[in-house]
């Protein structure tokens, strides 16, 4: 999409951050509570989107990160730890995704055949 084509209805369909579940509709995906989702939202793990009449709304991206956490306290995991994993597991996954790219983008190293005296 070009930045002088307006966005189509059907574009929102297809991406992962618009905010497209209500907390029920979300909590029912997630087979949860929606005390389970505003807990979630006051550890900072995840911000919905508010509707213009301030009722919540998250994004399939969101879900995802929410059911994560969810399988953690399923397992056993405290709530705030389990949050705090999930920041760290999205965190690593960003710094190897960096890290790849630069790689990819660098020249292979030769080794050196000067001698060092």
């Amino acid at each position: 999409m070009t930045p002088e084509s307006p966005r189509r209805p059907a574009d929102s369909l297809d991406d992962d951050d618009y905010p497209a579940y209500t907390m029920g509709r979300a909590a029912a995906m997630l087979g949860t509570t929606p005390g389970f989702l505003r807990t979630l939202g006051e550890a900072r793990l995840i911000t919905p989107l508010r509707s213009e009449g301030g009722h919540r709304r998250y994004s399939r991206y969101q879900l995802r990160i929410a059911a994560r956490v969810r399988e953690l306290v399923d397992a056993g995991t405290a709530i705030d730890a389990a949050c705090r994993i999930v920041i760290l597991e999205d965190q690593l996954a960003e710094a190897q995704k960096i890290n790849q790219q630069l790689r990819d983008n660098q020249p292979a190293i030769q080794p050196s055949t000067a001698e060092t005296p």
